[in-house]
């Protein structure tokens, strides 16, 4: 019996033949793949060392039909989009850094090229073991593939090889700044000192809203002539936009209106408390940039 790390360990019932457990197997203890295994079993996701009986068999997860690979090693159906985590742009971010193919890291780290391509390509939560073998391949941390210092400031990865800057129309711009979100106020306070100050958003009728309180620093914004901001930044890939606003502000006097905007709003203000006075900023300057590969490369690496 030999095995790689995401293949299926299945547990037969002698009288039917049919299965009994099943689980993944996480961890290898010899390199030719043969037993034991380190094996989470699906029923109660704990991890157990096995010895597999006469009753057990590997269940390879390269046999199944094309598709991307689920959580317990089997195989997703045909057609299913790729949906990449967090942690698996980080992996094919580190691949591509060291000049690794899928299958040579698969091979060094002792698992399935179809496991890893599961983990690359979709949301998932690998054991300790296994992000600390891919970790070792790619010269990283199992903390940094996991996110480790997302709390950082942005802009410390490493710089793309060929970046190419683009100006932004402003449809997409308007298309970026889509229905709500957090973005950043330009103001200038009563004694006249800059500030920027982030807040929750929302778009209506092709104006960026926004409330506050009476007195506070962004209730200053309204009357005047402001900047507002809103970017994305994908650490990972060293890459992002940016899009920025310019027009007149204007506080909503009226209370029908403003009830509409907190009745129809998606979210909250962050920072909490009653926060009833909302802006509006009608943008008399829509623009905005993008940093990207000048070559993208092929996703799959397949």
């Amino acid at each position: 019996m030999r095995a790689h790390v995401g293949d299926q360990l299945v547990i037969e019932s002698p009288s039917t033949g049919a299965a009994k457990r099943d689980g993944e197997i996480i961890g290898l203890h010899h390199e030719d793949g043969t037993p034991p295994y380190d094996v989470r079993w699906s029923d109660t996701d704990e991890v157990t060392l096995v010895f597999p009986g006469p009753d057990a068999h590997v269940h390879h997860i390269e046999q199944e039909e094309p598709g991307a690979a689920s959580d317990t090693g089997r195989r997703a159906p045909r057609g299913r989009t790729p949906n990449p985590g967090d942690m698996g742009r980080r992996l094919v971010a580190a691949r591509r850094r060291n000049g690794l193919s899928r299958e040579e890291t698969a091979a060094r780290a002792r698992m399935s090229p179809d496991y890893l391509a599961y983990l690359e390509e979709h949301p998932a939560d690998p054991t300790a073991a296994t992000l600390t073998r891919l970790a070792d391949v790619l010269g990283t941390t199992a903390t940094a593939l996991r996110g480790g210092g997302a709390d950082l400031p942005p802009g410390q990865g490493h710089a793309l090889l060929r970046p190419e800057v683009t100006d932004l129309d402003p449809d997409t711009c308007r298309a970026l700044l889509s229905t709500h979100g957090v973005g950043r106020v330009g103001v200038t306070e009563s004694g006249g000192r800059p500030a920027i100050v982030p807040v929750n958003y929302e778009i209506v009728d092709d104006m960026i809203a926004f409330r506050t309180e009476p007195g506070s620093v962004v209730a200053a914004a309204a009357g005047t002539e402001v900047a507002f901001e809103v970017d994305h930044v994908d650490e990972t890939l060293s890459q992002g936009w940016s899009v920025l606003a310019v027009g007149p502000a204007n506080a909503v006097t009226d209370a029908g209106t403003a009830r509409r905007l907190t009745k129809n709003a998606h979210t909250t203000p962050w920072v909490g408390g009653e926060r009833e006075l909302w802006i509006t900023l009608r943008p008399a300057r829509l623009t905005g940039r993008r940093i990207a590969p000048a070559e993208r490369q092929d996703a799959g690496d397949r």
